[in-house]
C-alpha cells in the first residue's frame, strides 16, 4: 500500500501533462456517444412522426436529421481517436524519458536490486500500460455521457424506464469496481515476474560465453526455465481474472439490459408509451451494451495501469546511491589519491596514500574487497564511513560527474556500444585527440587490424561480435584513451594470453608514466609494473612493498600465482 499511493501521484500526472489533448479527446468522443444513443431516438421519432402518419415530408425530415447525426457521430469518433491515440503515445514517450533520466542520473540508486532486463520491461511494458489511459479514459467519460443521454431520452419516452437506468447503473458500476480489485494485484505479481524473467534471460544473454566456458550452460537455463515459469504462472492468473472479470461483467450487463427490455416491453403492452417510443427503448436497451462493456474495459485497463504506475513510481522515488557534490572539480588535478578510515561493505578502516603520478597496484584476496573500494573510488557509493579524497579535498564534495572525470575506473565488465571500433574508443577521447597511443598502449591496434574493416568494424551492443580479450583492450583503449588524472583499472587483462598481457602491462605503464593510475589486479605482469602494491585483506590493508620484495612472502605469492 505504501507504493500504491506515489504510483496514483504517476498515474494521475501521466494523465494531468496530457490534460488539454485528454479533454479534446473526451468532449469528441462525447459527441459520438451521445450522437450513437440518439440513433434509435430518432428512429422511433421517425416510425412515429413519418412512417405511422404517412407523411412524406416528415419522413424526408427527420431522415434527413438521422443522417446528420450520423455524419456528426462519425466525424466526432474520426477526430477524437486521433486526439486520444495522440495523448496516449505522448504520454508512453513522457514515462519513457522520466524513466531513463531517471536510470542515467550521475547519482545512480535506480538499478538497486534490479537487473537490466527488468528497468527494460518497466520502460516499455509499464509505461504503455500508463499510457493508454489517456485513450482510454476519454472512452470511459464518454460511455458515461452516453448512459446520461440514453437515461434522459428513456425518461422523456417513459418516466420508470429512465428512473430504471438512473438508479440502476451506479450499483452495477460499483459492481464494476469491486470485481477488478483482485485484477490489479494480479497484473502487478505479472509484471514483476515478467520483468524479473526478462532481467534473467539479459543477464545469461550477457554472459553466454562465460556460462559455456565454466560448463555452467545447464544450471543456467535451469534457472531461467524456473523463473520463466513463474512468470507464466503470473500471466496465466492475471488471464483468469481477466476472463472471470469480463465474463462477470457481461452476465451484469445482460441481466441488466434484460430487465430494460423487460420493462419497457410491458410498457408498450399497457400503452403508456408509443410503438415509436418502443422502438426507441428498445434500441436504446441494446445501445447501452457498448457503454456498459467499455465502461468494464476502461476499469480493467486502469487497474492494470494502477499495478504498473506503482512500478515505475518505485524507480523514480528510488533514493540516490551518492550525494550531489557542489564543488567544481579544480582544472589542474595532481592527482593525489587519499583514503582514510573508509568503511564500506566488507571494508573496514581502510587508510591508503597514492601520490600524484604514482603507479600503484592493489591485491585484494577477496573480490568483495576489490567491489567495495571501486565503487567508493567512481563515485557508485559513498562511504559509510571514512573518506576518500583527491588533492586534498572529499570526492563527495564534488558532483559525481565530474569526480568520475577526474577518477575514472574502468569496470572489469566494461561494456562496449553499438556502433564502430573506432566510435567506441573516440567517444571517451578529447575532442580532436588522436587515440593511435592509446590504442598501442592496450594492444587494440591489433584488434583493429584482425577485423574484417578495420576501424571501421560493427561492434554489436555489449561487444557481442568480439571475444572477450578483445572486448576488454577495446575497453581499456577506451580508458586510456580519456586520459583522466586519476585512472583505476579492474582487472583489464585477465582474457588475454600472458604475452599480450605483458605487453599490455608495459603499454599502460609507458602511456600512464607521471599520472595516477591505480591497478587492482591479481596479474603479476600488471603488478611487477607498479610502483608498489598495496594487499587489501579481510577488509584492511594489511602489508605493502614493491612486487619482487612481496614475492617472498608466501601469502602474497600463493595469492598471485593460483
Amino acid at each position: 500500500m505504501a507504493r500504491d499511493r506515489p504510483g496514483r501521484r504517476v498515474l494521475r500526472g501521466s494523465v494531468a501533462a496530457q490534460r488539454g489533448t485528454v479533454s479534446a479527446a473526451a468532449v469528441l468522443f462525447c459527441g459520438h456517444q451521445a450522437g450513437e444513443a440518439l440513433v434509435p431516438v430518432l428512429v422511433g421519432v421517425v416510425i412515429d412522426e413519418a412512417v405511422t402518419t404517412g407523411d412524406p415530408v416528415a419522413l424526408a425530415l427527420w431522415l434527413g436529421v438521422l443522417g446528420l447525426d450520423f455524419l456528426m457521430l462519425s466525424f466526432s469518433y474520426r477526430w477524437g481517436a486521433r486526439r486520444a491515440w495522440l495523448a496516449d503515445i505522448r504520454a508512453d514517450q513522457r514515462l519513457r524519458m522520466m524513466l531513463t533520466v531517471r536510470v542515467l542520473d550521475p547519482r545512480g540508486g535506480a538499478e538497486a536490486g534490479r537487473p537490466p532486463g527488468e528497468l527494460v520491461a518497466i520502460a516499455t511494458a509499464d509505461a504503455k500500460r500508463v499510457g493508454v489511459v489517456n485513450f482510454v479514459l476519454p472512452l470511459g467519460i464518454a460511455s458515461l455521457a452516453a448512459l446520461g443521454v440514453a437515461a434522459v431520452s428513456l425518461l422523456v419516452i417513459s418516466v420508470p424506464l429512465g428512473l430504471l437506468i438512473l438508479l440502476g447503473t451506479p450499483p452495477l458500476l460499483y459492481l464494476v469496481g469491486l470485481l477488478g480489485r483482485p485484477l490489479e494485484s494480479r497484473s502487478e505479481r505479472e509484471q514483476e515476474r515478467a520483468a524479473e524473467a526478462s532481467g534473467v534471460a539479459a543477464d545469461l544473454v550477457a554472459g553466454v560465453r562465460v556460462l559455456t566456458g565454466l560448463g555452467a550452460g545447464p544450471a543456467a537455463v535451469a534457472r531461467y526455465c524456473a523463473t520463466s515459469r513463474g512468470a507464466l504462472a503470473a500471466t496465466l492468473r492475471a488471464t483468469r481474472a481477466q476472463a472471470g472479470y469480463s465474463g462477470a461483467v457481461l452476465a451484469a450487463n445482460g441481466l441488466f439490459l434484460a430487465l430494460v427490455a423487460l420493462v419497457g416491453g410491458r410498457l408498450a403492452l399497457d400503452g403508456a408509451i408509443t410503438v415509436g417510443g418502443l422502438v426507441a427503448a428498445v434500441g436504446l436497451a441494446q445501445f447501452l451494451v457498448e457503454p456498459m462493456e467499455t465502461l468494464g474495459w476502461v476499469n480493467a485497463k486502469l487497474a492494470q495501469a494502477r499495478a504498473s504506475a506503482g512500478r515505475i513510481a518505485a524507480v523514480l522515488a528510488a533514493e540516490p546511491a551518492v550525494g550531489d557534490g557542489g564543488r567544481p572539480v579544480p582544472a589542474v588535478v595532481p592527482g593525489a589519491l587519499t583514503v582514510r578510515g573508509l568503511t564500506h561493505g566488507p571494508l573496514h578502516g581502510v587508510d591508503l596514500d597514492v601520490a600524484a603520478g604514482e603507479h600503484v597496484g592493489v591485491l585484494a584476496t577477496d573480490p568483495g574487497d576489490a567491489v567495495a573500494l571501486l565503487a567508493c573510488l567512481g563515485r557508485e557509493a559513498d562511504p559509510e564511513h571514512g573518506t576518500v579524497e583527491l588533492d586534498g579535498t572529499a570526492l563527495g564534495e564534488h558532483p559525481p560527474r565530474a569526480a568520475r572525470a577526474a577518477v575514472l575506473v574502468c569496470a572489469h565488465d566494461a561494456v562496449l556500444f553499438a556502433g564502430t571500433f573506432d566510435d567506441n574508443v573516440r567517444a571517451a577521447a578529447a575532442p580532436g585527440a588522436d587515440p593511435a597511443p592509446a590504442l598501442a598502449a592496450a594492444a587494440a591496434d591489433q584488434v583493429a587490424a584482425a577485423l574484417p574493416e578495420g576501424g571501421h568494424t560493427a561492434v554489436a551492443e555489449q561487444g557481442a561480435s568480439l571475444s572477450g580479450g578483445q572486448r576488454q583492450r577495446v575497453a581499456l583503449a577506451r580508458a586510456l584513451a580519456a586520459g583522466p588524472p586519476v585512472l583505476v583499472l579492474h582487472d583489464p587483462t585477465t582474457a588475454l594470453d600472458p604475452v599480450t598481457e605483458a605487453l599490455v602491462a608495459d603499454g599502460v605503464r609507458a602511456l600512464r608514466d607521471g599520472r595516477t593510475t591505480v591497478v587492482v589486479t591479481s596479474s603479476p605482469a600488471l603488478l611487477a609494473r607498479t610502483d608498489r602494491v598495496v594487499v587489501l585483506s579481510g577488509g584492511r590493508v594489511t602489508v605493502s612493498g614493491r612486487h619482487d620484495e612481496l614475492m617472498g612472502r608466501e601469502d602474497y605469492r600463493t595469492a598471485v600465482t593460483t
